[in-house]
């Protein structure tokens, strides 16, 4: 990990500094039960703890990577419907459109990824929940494809949309360390539908549910775009 710069000292600083303080402002047990007033202590603690997670990042630093013989079998299925509910998107009608801050908007199809440099790894999804797996994953560096299509990267964020409603961003430096990909294959053959087909984002650094399947469509924005479990109190950096 990288010596921490003074701006991060200070970052880091001034989050102790709140978690001091924490037990002082906990004395008003009255206003602590005010919805209104827990909601907002939670949403600035989560706020916090962004920051922190992204002081900390260092994109340099690789997520582990495992054995063939470690890849769990069979694969685990997880999303926020059942199997049978994944969508089913037919990958020759596919397309991937792009939004925001990018040079070449035009909409790419599963072949030009294809046609791209492709990356394979072995690594670890954690889940929120607490379980884990580990899987082989293979496509293309999502650093490359913003490059490619000539996107803003000093932006702050890429967003996705998904074919089943579900919708993820993540922070510009995530986006560009080098295990994070648009993955195509699972396993060593293309994507199905219950695992993400035809392209999901795949960002070992992560908690799962940053993990966005059957990605539609992708942006790049200084706006912040949140996601669907952020929305619902989880935390947005999701570092895992």
């Amino acid at each position: 990990m990288k010596p921490l710069t003074l701006d991060r000292r200070k970052l880091l600083g001034r989050a102790l500094a709140l978690g001091a303080l924490t037990p002082l402002a906990g004395c008003d047990f009255d206003n602590l039960r005010h919805p209104d007033l827990a909601d907002e202590f939670l949403r600035l603690m989560s706020g916090w703890n962004n920051e922190v997670q992204a002081a900390l990042f260092d994109p340099n630093t690789l997520a582990p990577t495992f054995k063939p013989s470690q890849i769990t079998r069979p694969p685990r299925f997880n999303a926020f419907y059942g199997i049978d509910r994944a969508p089913q998107v037919d990958p020759a009608t596919w397309r991937l459109n792009l939004t925001g801050r990018i040079g070449n908007k035009q909409p790419w199809r599963l072949a030009q990824l294809r046609a791209m440099t492709q990356e394979s790894q072995i690594t670890r999804l954690i889940c929120v929940e607490g379980w884990r797996v580990v899987g082989q994953w293979g496509g293309v560096r999502l650093g490359d494809f913003l490059r490619r299509i000539n996107a803003d990267l000093k932006a702050r964020y890429v967003s996705f949309q998904c074919a089943d409603g579900y919708f993820e961003s993540i922070d510009m430096a995530s986006a560009l360390q080098p295990q994070t990909i648009l993955a195509l294959d699972f396993l060593g053959a293309p994507l199905t539908a219950p695992f993400g087909a035809p392209v999901r984002l795949r960002i070992p650094t992560k908690l799962g549910y940053k993990n966005a399947k059957s990605i539609v469509a992708l942006g790049v924005t200084n706006q912040f775009p949140s996601g669907y479990w952020e929305k619902q109190g989880y935390n947005w950096f999701g570092g895992s």
